[in-house]
């Protein structure tokens, strides 16, 4: 029986990788740096290790190394950005004793760091924000007094909109980008798109950077409600927009799974290039549930060299992410009694699920767990990106 190792099993995305795996019969061993993980607890689930915390990637990395050559996985499958990277940075040595199903270092950059992302995208003619590539806050004041308010400072590289500043000023964006500056290195300063929806296209490509998967969500609600992680989508059909992030990937040369993110301007109706996720998406089970099993489509793809497309997928279904993200959204959100049905309406959701109990107690014990951690606290719940 084929073994596969998936990290990060306290996400959702994880989870939504191990069920996908399990039920087409591959041996899924759940990895994270605790034992109380949502994905661990699914009955797809038939084994855990618990690694070293990938803040300290280098350990981390050593650590899964070893696992992976005394374990024997067929492959190895690390899901959010603290894991991933570290194992890309040294493919080359993970290749010798499994596959790791994503592109090398160099490529994974270019969707990575949003600079290259975005350069990449003008060049293609796909629409994207006014961007400025700033060195430091010297070079901001030559520049500042020339810009239309309101701007947003966006790091190069974060995920789940961390980092991202709104600046209604020139002096709040010189304040504001020497606090970012802290954190990040030569964040961007770009152009701010007005909120008339937000859309992904969701993607599979070969090692010929041809598509073999593809779905289109809208977010419906998120968390913080100004930006974030979706917390309820729906797929939709939106003519024409798969074939711009198709033009975007193909000029990327890309392989693999990618989530290209567009904002429907609403002064022109435009969408706009937000970003690339050159990993699983949190929304992966939505994806899954309109009939594209990306993970298994990845994983069948990485071990025969191509596979058949899926270009279908179910208009209309949706899934939420209640615990916690919509709970936290309509804690958050104005209008309470307005929303109220809305977030009371029975629909799919990524963790709960009664064919496969078990992660949704594991999300309770982890819950528990990280009831009294700080940091994860601050994780979980984040200011407004207006409030930053």
């Amino acid at each position: 029986m084929q073994k596969v190792l998936v990290t990060d099993a306290q996400m959702r995305n994880s989870l939504a990788i191990i069920r996908s795996l399990g039920k087409a019969g591959l041996h899924v061993t759940a990895g994270e740096a605790t034992r109380f993980a949502t994905g661990a607890f699914s009955k797809y689930c038939r084994g855990r290790i618990v690694y070293p915390d990938a803040k300290n990637p280098d350990a981390f990395a050593d650590f899964m190394l070893k696992k992976v050559q005394e374990e024997h996985f067929d492959m190895f499958i690390p899901v959010t950005d603290s894991t991933l990277i570290p194992v890309i940075q040294r493919k080359k040595e993970f290749a010798r004793y499994t596959t790791v199903p994503f592109p090398d270092y160099d490529l994974m950059l270019k969707a990575l760091d949003k600079s290259q992302t975005l350069k990449i995208a003008a060049e293609s003619g796909v629409p994207c924000p006014k961007t400025y590539a700033i060195a430091d806050v010297g070079e901001l004041k030559d520049i500042k007094d020339e810009l239309q308010y309101p701007v947003i400072i966006k790091p190069r590289t974060s995920y789940g909109s961390r980092g991202v500043t709104m600046c209604r000023s020139a002096a709040e964006l010189v304040t504001k980008y020497a606090a970012v500056s802290e954190t990040y290195l030569s964040p961007l300063v770009q152009e701010y798109i007005p909120n008339g929806g937000e859309v992904g296209v969701y993607t599979l490509y070969n090692n010929d950077s041809e598509p073999r998967a593809v779905s289109i969500q809208r977010r419906l609600r998120s968390y913080p409600i100004t930006g974030g992680p979706s917390t309820c989508r729906e797929t939709i059909e939106y003519p024409g927009l798969a074939d711009t992030a198709f033009r975007l990937l193909k000029a990327m040369k890309w392989r693999g799974v990618a989530m290209v993110e567009f904002r429907i301007d609403p002064r022109d109706n435009t969408p706009k290039l937000m970003e690339v996720n050159p990993r699983f998406w949190g929304s992966l089970h939505l994806s899954i549930l309109s009939g594209v099993d990306f993970p298994y489509m990845l994983y069948r793809l990485a071990k025969d060299g191509d596979v058949s497309p899926v270009m279908d997928y179910r208009a209309g279904v949706k899934c939420r992410w209640i615990l916690p993200g919509d709970i936290l959204w309509y804690l958050s959100s104005p209008g309470k009694i307005k929303n109220l049905p809305q977030f009371l309406e029975i629909t799919n959701d990524d963790i709960i699920s009664l064919e496969d109990p078990g992660p949704t107690l594991g999300f309770v014990l982890a819950a528990m767990r990280f009831m009294f951690d700080l940091n994860e606290w601050k994780f979980i719940i984040r200011k407004p990106i207006e409030n930053r």
